[in-house]
């Protein structure tokens, strides 16, 4: 990492040319005073952008080209309309307007009046979608994308609770040494059959890197497009009882290879390991693959791949690829690195039987994904599984490669010092380049949130506020030599609530953190959902943002629109918090700012005050000293609060003191690779996680009247 720039006089035509192309030249401190962004700074993003300002006459010349374009473009790169508000074009009074709609009709905007300059309002009944504006012009028709987008996403009508957990963590007595999508199809029926949960929230399911590499986070993915197949149950794929003779014998040795891998997680001997799981789930899975399906499972497979079309086509291709040639694709030959070269189509039909083999997982996963999704419905859950958006992918990975053309090279995506991080986050993402989502009428987003949405009853969207903006760190820079890239929010918020529409899904936005003033307001009249956790809601400053050193925000206060929750995965679980323990943690790992005994009286005073609140509030149970009986409370808490739906981590019904990752940490602390276990660190299952007495106790609090003899 390198040393700060200082802070350079920056040219006015150098800001006039940020400021064009949606890069702010400075930002507003956690301390609240503007900070300027270097000259250096701006010169990299810019170069990210496709724009030369590596000296004053590159700025000169590009400034000018800008202007230029500008002044003559006849449409701009992409227009979005809300549904029954008047659009306006500025353009001349002899232009004729078509919008061909996506159902293939078309139809003419009225002209103004004879003679007279623009705008031009485009009608205010065209239906919502994806349409295509033309305008004539001197050489012929122009085009561009013409989005209509409904004004916000419907929000849940009656409150709802549900759990939280990382969906690897939870095993059972048929998980090949993690979790599965077998385990959520049980986890949705005990939870909402039993319990009377609305939901159950997990960790993003998207692919990862396809070899053993030292990361597992599930917000570092190789592709979003599409789910892993390590989360398959392998005995559920009808396939499975279809095999005989030695393809059986196999199979049997590979499910007991997977039987001691559990054993050795639950004995708490070995950490999860998702490669070794995949191994395991590969080999058998390929066995799979040779048995000739039924007739109506060849035709489900069949209508998938032509749905799913050639984004499919692109990370099966990958995949493949990644097998032979390594799992980062910028380490590939060069004429591999681009999804549309020739030597790709060549290598493509080299690897025929390998991509084949990786479109059916993504088929079979999608099936299990629609079971799960079904199993909550039959539940009676209001919401049923909410599944997670990171908010961007691996640079070496599949999305990587397929969407280059979408996404800055150069710089990482991250966020900036603040009170809540001292030393700022580099995420190591590549952004979206909001140019080219503008350019290409944002397809690529919207097939992301379509596929996504899919097998969801609400999706949880991983630092929001990156619809707004995003932190951009030139590569090799500092974190805090970066600086903010705007986005359309019209455009992202209008692609995401039509999504969101035409899924039936709820939204769910991860808002923690710094948030720019306004962003909240905007999100809620969307219909977008925020988050709200316990140990975090404050007082806000001046600015509108959340104070961590402000006073605690009463339980009556609380936003409605939102899910509100004791922890997160990034978060002390509830057990350590309450102990204390958290601090020593960090201190152990070097990730303190002050001196131990000083972080130890803050976070004891910070505890007390919000157990004195949760006990003036009438929610401390009579044994108001046990760390139980004190979870217990604070979930009373989160139900006096107007939050339409309430989160209980599911870890904390056996009191787990483990959080699933440490920010800041590498190596040293096991991230997302730990079981739910018990206050003693001993793995638990799900079977014991549905007999434990304080699940119960749990849903009694968030929800009183959910619970009844059992049922709902």
């Amino acid at each position: 990492m390198t040393e700060p720039d200082r802070p350079e006089p920056v040219p006015d035509a150098l800001a006039d040319l940020a400021r064009a192309k949606g890069v702010d030249t400075w930002y507003r401190a956690a301390d609240g005073t503007g900070k300027p962004v270097s000259r250096t700074t701006l010169t990299r993003v810019l170069a990210a952008l496709g724009v030369d300002a590596s000296t004053p006459e590159a700025v000169r010349q590009s400034l000018a080209q800008h202007r230029r374009d500008q002044a003559s473009r006849l449409l701009p790169p992409c227009v979005v309309a809300r549904a029954g508000r008047p659009a306006r074009l500025e353009v001349g009074p002899d232009t004729r307007i078509v919008v061909d709609l996506e159902n293939g009709d078309s139809r003419d905007v009225p002209a103004g009046e004879p003679g007279e300059p623009g705008p031009r309002t485009l009608p205010t009944d065209l239906p919502l979608g994806y349409h295509t504006l033309r305008a004539s012009s001197a050489d012929g028709w122009v085009t561009t994308p013409l989005i209509v987008t409904p004004d916000g996403i419907p929000t849940p009508e009656r409150r709802g609770w549900g759990f939280a957990t990382q969906l690897y963590s939870v095993l059972s007595d048929r998980s090949w040494g993690m979790g599965d999508l077998g385990d959520l199809k049980s986890l949705v029926h005990w939870s909402g059959s039993a319990l009377g949960a609305d939901f159950v929230l997990i960790n993003p399911l998207h692919a990862m890197l396809p070899a053993a590499h030292s990361d597992h986070s599930p917000y570092w993915p190789s592709s979003r497009y599409f789910a892993d197949p390590v989360h398959l149950r392998v005995d559920a794929v009808p396939e499975y009882a279809a095999l005989a003779g030695e393809d059986r014998a196999t199979a049997d040795g590979l499910a007991e290879r997977a039987d001691r891998l559990r054993e050795r997680v639950l004995s708490g001997d070995d950490l999860i390991d998702r490669d070794v799981a995949w191994q395991l789930k590969r080999a058998a899975l390929q066995l799979l693959h040779r048995v000739p399906p039924a007739s109506e499972r060849l035709d489900s497979y069949r209508e998938y791949v032509a749905r799913e079309g050639q984004e499919l086509t692109d990370f099966a291709t990958a995949r493949a690829l990644a097998e032979v040639h390594g799992p980062d694709w910028r380490t590939w030959p060069g004429p591999l690195r681009h999804p549309a070269s020739p030597a790709v189509r060549a290598e493509r039909e080299r690897l025929a039987g390998e991509v084949e083999f990786h479109r059916w997982l993504a088929w079979l996963v999608d099936g299990q994904l629609a079971d799960a999704h079904t199993a909550a419905e039959d539940a009676g859950m209001s919401v049923g599984v909410v599944h997670d958006l990171a908010v961007g992918v691996h640079p070496g990975g599949a999305e990587a490669w397929a969407l280059q053309d979408c996404l800055a090279t150069g710089v990482d995506a991250g966020a900036p010092p603040d009170a809540f991080s001292a030393q700022g986050q580099n995420w190591r993402l590549p952004p979206w380049r909001p140019d080219a989502l503008a350019r290409t009428g944002y397809a690529a987003y919207a097939g992301l949130l379509r596929r996504v949405f899919r097998h969801a009853g609400a999706v949880r969207l991983d630092h929001v506020m990156g619809l707004f903006r995003l932190w951009w760190i030139p590569e090799g820079s500092g974190i805090g030599e970066g600086t903010y890239v705007r986005y359309d929010p019209e455009a992202m918020l209008g692609v995401l609530a039509l999504e969101a529409l035409r899924a039936g899904v709820y939204v769910i936005g991860e808002d923690l953190g710094t948030v720019e003033s306004g962003v909240r307001d905007e999100l809620a009249a969307r219909g977008v959902l925020g988050t709200s956790v316990l140990w975090l809601t404050r007082e806000s400053t001046a600015s509108g943002e959340e104070d961590p050193d402000g006073a605690i925000v009463p339980a009556h206060r609380w936003r409605r629109q939102c899910l509100a929750t004791l922890t997160t995965h990034d978060l002390p679980s509830s057990a350590s918090w309450l102990s204390g323990d958290h601090v020593e943690l960090r201190h152990r790992h070097g990730l303190l700012s002050a001196p131990l005994a000083e972080e130890q009286r803050a976070a004891g005073l910070l505890r007390r005050t919000w157990l004195d609140e949760v006990a003036r509030a009438g929610c401390a149970t009579e044994d108001a000293d046990d760390d139980t009986a004190r979870l217990v409370s604070l979930h009373r808490y989160l139900a006096r609060t107007p939050s339409v739906l309430l989160a209980a981590w599911l870890p904390d019904v056996v009191s787990d003191v483990r959080s699933p990752n440490l920010p800041g940490t590498s190596g040293s602390y096991p991230n997302w690779q730990l079981p739910v276990s018990d206050a003693h660190g001993r793995p638990v299952t799900l079977d014991q996680l549905r007999t434990a007495p304080l699940a119960r106790e749990l849903a009694a609090a968030l929800a009183p009247a959910a619970v009844t003899g059992g049922t709902r």
